[in-house]
């Protein structure tokens, strides 16, 4: 018996050894050759492997133990790390692409639970009343604990006209919320625009894609054609992020040529960037988009409107265009997502999406467990003190110290994208209303300091009875 231990502990060893070549195991050790190579750590990892290959109540691949060591090893080291496989690596271009068959929810990985980041406007999720925040503990009648994301992102995809039943957890509602969903062709439109009245325009920006950049450009145009803006409301909230040349892009289309959008600071010379508003930071190839752009577009006063649900590279546009001046923030402390994910291609068909960097504003702030605060908080009480934020995730990098002056360095983008109550309880969809709507309060208030008129700073104030409300000055015209 103690043989065949051995020969199983040796035959798992070899496999083990051969899956970390595979991941550039010696590179990195080449790389770091003052650490020494840990063989007591890999001798453990492989007397583990050997155990359950020979004990365990039923066979397992090596395949499968293999991958779970891999799933096991990248999602313990930060929320957004993840394994890609070929299929997680067709998702991934599908939603930079913005098209495909299932419910619209951006989600990542809380506690080993599928957690929503975001639900995306006109989709099936965001009509049902599904939260930025919320737990999907189930898909139909999978349980999600300890699921890898793209096991997920693959369970809720799929035909449209199909159903499937979401078992949600909301920290501010008893019991389980249970939605039944029908799957539609999501075809997300990163950029949607109207003028608000004449002279004031409106831009709000779903999600960073391919085209966005593209999009703001024939948007703004097409304000200019009805005449010069008196004011621009930019809104980013509930935007989860995505590409991070695309946020260059919109920051750059109302930053100075060559003004400092974001940089970034990792271990690798690689990870160390300084993107600034030029169009080899955002556009590899065609005729510049902003080139034309109405001059008007540099100087007209702006809004950029936030909340929790602002993610990633919105928060880089906030914080760019907060640091610079060039427009004011308002509403909500935004998500929080300060860390650059990196693609590195392990083999023919498979990936690594890895944490190499964090994201710093112009100004030195990381946004990283922080988040931008804005600079007139307007609470319009869809914001809650439960609302799950970066720095509540399990594992999240820490908060560094302000780094000060942004330092030099190459311009090239990096490559880019509890347990539950017992007793179940049906869900009852809250009201919602669209972004950019009549009753949106938040953009009332941005159009008032627009107009240099009072800015209320919470509806509860106008709802309560009896209450006079909460106002901040009015901005100097």
């Amino acid at each position: 018996m103690d043989n065949g231990w051995k020969k199983a502990g040796l035959i798992g060893l070899g496999t083990v050894l051969g899956a970390l070549l595979t991941l550039n195991f010696s590179a990195v050790a080449q790389r770091e050759a003052k650490l020494p190579i840990p063989y007591e750590d890999l001798q453990l990892l492989a007397a583990v492997f050997g155990k359950i290959k020979s004990d365990y109540v039923e066979p397992v691949s090596d395949e499968k133990l293999i991958r779970e060591a891999i799933n096991g090893m990248v999602h313990g080291l930060d929320p957004h790390s993840d394994f890609l496989d070929a299929n997680a690596f067709k998702e991934l271009q599908v939603s930079t692409q913005g098209k495909f068959g299932g419910l619209g929810i951006e989600v990542g990985i809380e506690d080993g639970v599928v957690r929503v980041v975001s639900p995306i406007e006109d989709t099936p999720a965001f009509r049902a009343g599904i939260k930025s925040g919320d737990l999907i503990v189930k898909i139909d009648e999978t349980a999600t604990r300890g699921m890898p994301l793209n096991k997920a992102v693959e369970l809720m995809r799929g035909k449209p006209g199909t159903t499937i039943t979401l078992t949600i957890v909301r920290k501010d509602a008893e019991g389980l919320l249970t939605y039944q969903l029908v799957r539609e062709e999501i075809n997300v439109k990163s950029v949607r625009s109207k003028m608000l009245e004449p002279g004031y325009g409106y831009v709000r920006v779903r999600n960073f894609q391919e085209r966005t950049g593209q999009d703001l450009a024939a948007a703004l145009k097409d304000f200019y054609k009805q005449g010069e803006l008196k004011g621009l409301v930019l809104d980013v909230r509930a935007d989860p992020g995505g590409l991070l040349n695309q946020a260059v892009a919109v920051s750059a289309a109302f930053l100075p040529k060559d003004a400092l959008v974001v940089y970034t600071d990792g271990r690798t010379p690689d990870a160390r960037m300084r993107l600034t508003a030029s169009r080899d930071n955002y556009q590899r190839r065609g005729e510049d988009w902003f080139r034309d752009l109405p001059a008007g577009v540099k100087k007209v006063p702006m809004v950029v409107l936030v909340d929790g649900g602002t993610a990633s590279a919105s928060e880089i546009v906030a914080g760019a265009l907060q640091d610079h001046k060039r427009a004011t923030v308002m509403g909500a402390s935004t998500f929080g997502k300060g860390s650059v994910q990196t693609i590195l291609p392990i083999g023919t068909n498979a990936g690594l999406k890895l944490t190499t960097a964090r994201y710093y504003t112009p100004a030195g702030r990381s946004i990283q467990a922080k988040g931008i605060e804005p600079d007139i908080a307007v609470d319009d009480g869809r914001d809650s003190g439960n609302r799950i934020r970066e720095a509540n995730l399990e594992g999240h990098l820490e908060t560094p110290r302000t780094t000060g002056a942004a330092p030099a360095g190459a311009t090239a983008p990096p490559s880019t994208v509890p347990q539950p109550p017992a007793a179940p309880k049906p869900a009852v969809p809250a009201p919602r209303f669209d972004f950019g709507s009549a009753e949106d309060f938040q953009l009332k208030q941005a159009m008032n300091h627009l107009k240099g008129e009072p800015v209320v700073a919470s509806i509860r104030s106008v709802a309560a009875a009896n209450t006079a409300p909460t106002t901040v000055a009015p901005a100097k015209k």
